[in-house]
């Protein structure tokens, strides 16, 4: 975890995010440390100053997220339309990444951040993350189109997640890229100190040094049109 935290600091990365909860398909997998793991990431996270982004699957680890000042409180895809969750978010001072469902309308994301408005937050953060159609070859496919129509409709900032989305490794460099020519406010990319070890999502996790690589990268393209990293 520190290396992680060393790594994502010198990438010149705006946050952290790590999943102490991890919402996983199989039971039988990897579901976090809990706990002690958001223990664990809240103090290395600290040496670097850099702010942390958690899931919050369950509403009664709330006032434990709030415990450890967790900045950012982010809402999986699987949880886009938990309601009830939605509504207790919507109560408290914190800004909440929103995760587009795999396969929500954009309305039916819209509407999910209603929820969590009408309760008076809101700092909301709309997330892109990839939809599930009938292509196989790939996780799911990053619906860039997301990124003009949200901005339109809205006046929320817009992120995308592509290491969720390709699924690949090889794949997230690309979609950076056009989510960042796209208009995104912000990537979440999964790095690793060595991705091979990874207890979870290992294929898609960059290396450290392709992190560095893909943010020099990404700021030629926000210099390009008019913005920065």
């Amino acid at each position: 975890m520190d290396l992680s935290a060393r790594f994502v600091h010198e990438a010149g990365c705006r946050l952290m995010r790590g999943g102490a909860f991890k919402p996983r398909t199989s039971p039988y997998t990897f579901q976090g440390k809990g706990v002690e793991g958001l223990d664990m990431f809240r103090k290395a996270a600290s040496k670097y100053k850099l702010p942390i982004v958690t899931e919050l699957m369950d509403v009664r680890m709330l006032d434990t997220f709030l415990e450890y000042d967790v900045d950012v409180i982010q809402i999986g895809t699987r949880n886009m339309q938990n309601f009830d969750l939605l509504k207790e978010v919507g109560h408290i001072n914190k800004p909440v990444i929103l995760k587009r469902g795999m396969s929500a309308t954009i309305s039916e994301w819209l509407m999910a951040a209603e929820y969590i408005a009408a309760g008076g937050n809101h700092n909301i953060i709309f997330c892109e993350r990839g939809i599930r159609t009938f292509e196989t070859y790939y996780r799911n496919v990053l619906d860039v189109t997301a990124i003009p129509v949200l901005k339109k409709e809205t006046h929320l900032p817009v992120i995308v997640d592509p290491s969720h989305a390709g699924g690949k490794a090889w794949m997230v460099a690309s979609l950076s890229q056009a989510a960042i020519a796209a208009g995104a406010d912000g990537l979440l990319v999964e790095m690793h100190p060595n991705p091979c070890e990874a207890w979870c999502d290992a294929d898609q996790a960059l290396t450290p040094q392709e992190l560095k690589n893909l943010m020099v990268t990404l700021g030629g393209i926000a210099k390009a049109i008019g913005r920065t990293l």
